[in-house]
């Protein structure tokens, strides 16, 4: 065990990392030529396989750290406000520790994305070292299945580790859709997460276009029951989803390829992970040209859209920036092949 006041260090980081938020919220109100969020790739192996999703392989060797250093600069030099490192599993990286302080040595908040069964006290004090901001684990379920192994059941320990160790945020996701056979393990979810001092997400299942899958009965129940747990932090701005519970279509101006970017493990920028192809420009050529071309650019897909992290850095915009130009995403050849439908993230 480490020898540490935690708590009292706990705030420390909690304070500092919220000034730095304020910061960005004020510059990304202020200014629309930076991107606002990035979620960049530094491997695409995973240690899992779950059955719906479309993000993985389990052969891809990691991202070489000056490459990913390098991508980080550029990163920086657009001014980009949070950078969250995902994947595959991140975990997998060997110099993922080194990433996360080249995010933060760009000034930018410093996010993971992990199904978590990698974690133990002693790693995640190496990310406290790091300067990680924020951390989210999908959970999907209370016990695995056929579709899922990132249950509670199995990882249970790991969160009372980080509840235990880390400094930085911890942000539970669990899903309803397409999938997933039990409604209320989102709820036992939500409920363990708080208890744990964690804040708590829910996201809703979409295909492999990242388009809707409306919810049944107990679904949106389950639904506008975990809308109680929220709290505030920006991973709660989540109002599309009412509308997504009820099969309806959004009306909203998607900054994919602008305020947000999806950087694979190849460089390029892409608006999302679920419509990889567009407009798979290298980040090496990406400007402010392209920033602001995307920022008017609506996106045929966005009605029906259900990823998450795109509509809520959009909502910085949603009420400047009338979109002119159109764009048409098709379905990209996916990763894996799926069996059911794929989460957000």
């Amino acid at each position: 065990m480490f020898e540490r006041n935690l708590p009292s260090q706990r705030r420390r980081r909690t304070l500092h990392r919220r000034l730095r938020e304020a910061k960005l919220l004020v510059r990304g109100a202020l200014d629309t030529d930076h991107p606002i969020m990035a979620h960049i790739i530094p491997i695409r192996r995973c240690n899992l396989s779950c059955a719906y999703c479309n993000e993985y392989d389990d052969y891809s060797k990691p991202v070489p750290l000056d490459t990913m250093l390098h991508r980080l600069d550029l990163l920086g030099k657009l001014k980009t406000g949070v950078i969250t490192i995902s994947g595959g599993e991140p975990l997998l990286h060997p110099d993922l520790d080194e990433i996360i302080r080249g995010i933060r040595a760009n000034g930018a908040l410093a996010g993971l994305i992990t199904n978590g069964y990698l974690l133990t006290a002693d790693r995640v004090q190496r990310l406290n070292d790091a300067g990680l901001d924020y951390l989210q684990i999908s959970i999907d379920n209370v016990k695995p299945d056929d579709v899922s192994k990132k249950s509670l059941k199995v990882l249970d320990k790991k969160l009372q580790v980080l509840s235990e160790h880390a400094d930085f945020h911890v942000n539970i996701n669990s899903v309803l859709g397409g999938g997933i056979h039990n409604p209320e393990d989102a709820l036992t979810v939500g409920k363990r997460a708080m208890d744990l001092g964690f804040t708590s997400t829910v996201g809703i299942i979409h295909d492999g276009d990242g388009q809707l899958r409306p919810l049944a009965k107990r679904e949106r129940e389950v639904f506008l029951e975990m809308k109680k747990f929220e709290k505030r932090h920006f991973s709660r701005i989540n109002y599309f989803q009412e509308k997504i519970a009820n099969g309806e279509p959004s009306d909203w101006r998607c900054r994919a390829g602008s305020r947000y970017l999806y950087i694979c493990e190849d460089g390029l920028v892409h608006y999302c992970s679920q419509q990889r192809g567009f407009p798979a420009k290298p980040l090496e050529h990406y400007t402010v040209e392209d920033i602001r071309r995307e920022y008017v650019t609506q996106k045929g897909c966005a009605p029906f859209c259900t990823v998450s992290c795109v509509h809520q850095i959009s909502y910085f915009d949603f009420f400047r920036g009338k979109q002119t130009a159109t764009v048409e995403p098709e379905p990209q050849e996916q990763l894996v092949s799926i069996k059911t439908a794929s989460a957000g993230r």
